[in-house]
This record gives C-alpha cells, sequence and structure tokens, in this order.
C-alpha cells in the first residue's frame, strides 16, 4: 500500500451473493443454460453464500430437497422472484396470486425474506414487437401503485416476506422519474425498493443519489455494471434488453458503470442490513464462462469493502 492508498471501508451491514443470472440463466429449462447442478456448485466454489431461487422451476421446487442441496454446499437463499402487471388492473390480481403463490411459499420455506417484483415487458424481450404503450396513463398508475401495495400487505401477511419492487430495462418502472414516482405513491411499509444498479444506470438513473434521496425505501440491492459504449448503440438503434444482453450491455465489474464501491458505501451509510446479489446478465452464454468472472467479480467486491 502506498502513502495515498487507503484501507476499504468495512461494509459490515452488507451480505453478498449471487443468482442464476450470472450463469446465464433466465428461463426454468433451456438447453443453452448450465445445469442447476453446476450452478449451485460454482456459486459456492466462487465464494458466495447466498443465492436467489431464479426462474421458479430451474432449482429443485421441493423445499425438502432444495433446503438439503443448498445446506450441503454452504449456501442460503436471499429472495425469490416473480413478473407481474398489475397495470392492468384488478383482473390481473388472480393470475398474479398464483404465481406469486407458488414462488413466495417456497421462498419462505426456504428461509429468505424477499420476494423481489418485476413489472412486465412493455415490448417484446426478444423481437422489439411494441406490446403495449411505454408509458403508463393516470389510471394504469393508480392500478399499479394500489395493486402494488395490496401485494405487499397479502404478501407480508401470508408469507411473511417483504416485497422489493425492481425497476428493470423496457418495463414501466425503469428511469429516476418513473422510480420517484412509485416511491412517491406507494406505503413505506408495504412496497419498497429492488436498487438494481445496471438496470438503472441502463435507463439514465444514478444509484447513489437514489440512495441518498430516498435511502429508507432500499430494501435490497442487485450488483450490476453496464458498458456505456454498448449502452449508447442499443440506445441509438432501439434495441431491446435481450438483444442488448447479447452484445455485452451487461459487463463484469470494475469495467463498466456505475462504480460500485460508491454504491456499497452508500447502502453501508444507510446502518441497516441489505443484500447486495450480483446479476450480470449473460443468456446465452457459454457454460465455461460464468465461474471465471464470478470469482473475479467476488475478490473485487472484497477489494471494496464487502
Amino acid at each position: 500500500m502506498t502513502g495515498t492508498d487507503s484501507p476499504a471501508p468495512v461494509l459490515d451491514r452488507i451480505r453478498v451473493g449471487s443468482a442464476p443470472d450470472s450463469w446465464g440463466v433466465w428461463f426454468p429449462e433451456d438447453p443453452r443454460q448450465v445445469p442447476w447442478r453446476r450452478f449451485l456448485d460454482e456459486v459456492a466454489e466462487a465464494g458466495y453464500s447466498w443465492i436467489e431461487l431464479g426462474p421458479y422451476g430451474y432449482l429443485p421446487t421441493d423445499p425438502a430437497r432444495l433446503g438439503e442441496e443448498v445446506a450441503r454446499r454452504n449456501l442460503r437463499v436471499s429472495a425469490g422472484t416473480i413478473f407481474c402487471s398489475l397495470h392492468r388492473g384488478p383482473a390481473e390480481w388472480d393470475g398474479t396470486w398464483e404465481q406469486v403463490s407458488r414462488v413466495a411459499a417456497l421462498t419462505r420455506d426456504m428461509g429468505a425474506g424477499h420476494l423481489v417484483v418485476i413489472p412486465s415487458f412493455w415490448r417484446d424481450d426478444k423481437t422489439a414487437e411494441i406490446l403495449e404503450p411505454a408509458e403508463l396513463t393516470a389510471e394504469q398508475w393508480g392500478h399499479l401503485t394500489r395493486g402494488m401495495e395490496r401485494l405487499g400487505r397479502e404478501v407480508k401477511e401470508t408469507y411473511g416476506l417483504d416485497i422489493v419492487v425492481h425497476p428493470h430495462a423496457d418495463t414501466h418502472i425503469d428511469t429516476e422519474e418513473h422510480v420517484a414516482r412509485l416511491l412517491d405513491a406507494t406505503d413505506s411499509s408495504l412496497v419498497n425498493l429492488c436498487l438494481d444498479t445496471g438496470h438503472y444506470a441502463y435507463c439514465g438513473g444514478d444509484s447513489v443519489r437514489l440512495i441518498e434521496t430516498y435511502g429508507e425505501r432500499i430494501g435490497y440491492l442487485h450488483l450490476k455494471q453496464v458498458d456505456p459504449e454498448i449502452l449508447a448503440g442499443v440506445v441509438a438503434e432501439g434495441v431491446p434488453f435481450g438483444p442488448a444482453v447479447a452484445r455485452g450491455v451487461m459487463c463484469e465489474p470494475p469495467g463498466g458503470v456505475p462504480e460500485l464501491g460508491p454504491v456499497l458505501t452508500a447502502a453501508q451509510k444507510l446502518d441497516v442490513d441489505l443484500f447486495a446479489i450480483v446479476e450480470q446478465d449473460m443468456y446465452p452464454c457459454p457454460p465455461d464462462k460464468p465461474l471465471p468472472i464470478a470469482v473475479r467479480t467476488r475478490r473485487f467486491l472484497r477489494s471494496c469493502g464487502a
């Protein structure tokens, strides 16, 4: 260490993990994805102790079997994930709750405390076909915010989990403006945020500023970076998210933006325990690609104090 260097801060409120997404897993079944046993073996080998469930059905859905598989690798589950279209109104509730019930039950049975909620896409993830307008009407915003509050209340009452809403590219909750609108219109006791640093940067947001402004609403973190040069091309050409990922828009830290050290330091200052789950979108990817990246990323996060 030189005289100008300083040790990384100790981020003792941050619990680091990784997810199937960082192994190129987007679907319950896909021959281009690594088998689930290999994911579990390699995520443990890379030095992580926390994982997410990923797409429901990728990992075993029997809680006893999954519990045995993760425990023997010294892993624990931090969250499950669902997609929903609550902006479409009350008619969406029954279908949403059917999906939630499966995922939330397994999440609870694995001892996790969070359900990550991702809005549905407004354009097709592969073809760029426009499925809905990119902007919601005032009525749809009302459906969305009331629906999220109902979801937060019923998930907490039924499963004991907290929902954290995940801003995501090509969805209606993406930009700083849309994220602020969601948070300002919802009850903090029912709805909080999963800040995905990569998606937020993809959509022009500043993660540190969001943490400093809405710190009490940050319930969970996904750690991800974007390659600014690839992103510029994606934006200029109107490329949908799936093909953008195939171009490498989500890149290995620390080669992109935002800088994760300042994000983690800002999160530590909130003085609450937070999961920070690495998610480097790489679908599809060669099966031997994820593990070396995961090892290097874990080493990098340790250098940040996490």
